[in-house]
């Protein structure tokens, strides 16, 4: 009777074992191991035209969706492994933090405060802060310019208090909830002049309903280089990553990728940054 009572609580527990082992593998997601098998979770901007964007149809371009692919695919994931996830800009480092994301690749700019959260691999792309006016308006060729003009951002963007309080302090400065207003303002001559990173104004411009109406005025404001961020002390994983981008730029592929995001808006870009 006790070896029986024993036998059975031998096979439950078995049973029990097998069970949690299946369910612990239920999800599929990896995070991204680097191993391949399975899907990988990257965040990305999904309102950016030219970085990261979902469209309509449910899928996803932009340069920022073209180098996250590319870095996947180095680490062994294909395209339909990739878990995209929206990253707005105030939710990155808890997003990485918090392993809801392996990377993130969304116009993630480097600077000291940041890195005291998380780890970066690159950069991978250069940009300044710059203005876009009307493809007619020959009158803003600098900062300055904008000292009787109207100045359009988002609210609370940095890059529009920069111009206001450094470069040009008369400038009336029109702060909108998001980028499509200041571009209707623009088109409507509502407004001057709109500004942020000149890859985000290039994104916009390079949109087929926007082609021909606007152009960069090709100003370097400040330098803004893009990093993708990853959970702080993971250099494993930045290491590969910066195999990556080393790889996409000396194979021709990131400047495919800048050509097609970018090129309809004739955005000169700056050249692949060295990897830090």
């Amino acid at each position: 009777m006790k070896l029986h009572k024993a036998s059975a609580a031998v096979t439950a527990a078995l049973v029990l074992s097998l069970t949690a082992t299946a369910c612990g593998g239920d999800s599929g997601d990896d995070g991204g191991s680097g191993d391949g098998g399975g899907k990988i979770t990257i965040g990305i901007k999904f309102d950016q035209p030219g970085l990261g964007l979902k469209k309509p149809d449910g899928t996803y371009a932009g340069f920022d969706v073209d180098v996250a692919t590319y870095v996947a695919k180095e680490l062994g994931y294909e395209a339909k492994d990739i878990v995209w996830k929206e990253s707005p800009s105030a939710e990155r480092e808890n997003l990485i933090a918090n392993g809801d994301v392996k990377f993130v690749v969304a116009s993630y700019s480097i600077n000291d405060e940041r890195k005291k959260k998380v780890d970066f691999a690159g950069p991978y792309f250069l940009a300044h802060q710059d203005l876009l006016v009307r493809s007619d308006d020959s009158s803003i060729t600098k900062a300055e310019d904008l000292n009787s003009k109207k100045l359009c951002s988002v609210t609370g963007s940095t890059s529009a208090q920069n111009v206001k309080e450094e470069l040009a302090p008369k400038a009336d400065l029109q702060e909108f909830g998001g980028y499509s207003e200041c571009l209707t303002g623009l088109e409507n001559k509502a407004v001057d002049a709109l500004t942020t990173d000149d890859s985000i104004l290039a994104g916009y411009a390079s949109q087929q309903e926007h082609q021909g109406k606007f152009k960069l005025a090709g100003l370097k404001l400040s330098d803004e280089n893009y990093g993708i961020g990853l959970k702080k002390g993971d250099t494993e994983l930045q290491t590969k990553i910066n195999e990556a981008l080393k790889k996409m730029e000396s194979d021709g592929s990131w400047q495919k990728a800048v050509t097609a995001n970018f090129g309809p808006s004739g955005y000169k870009n700056e050249p692949a940054p060295a990897i830090s």
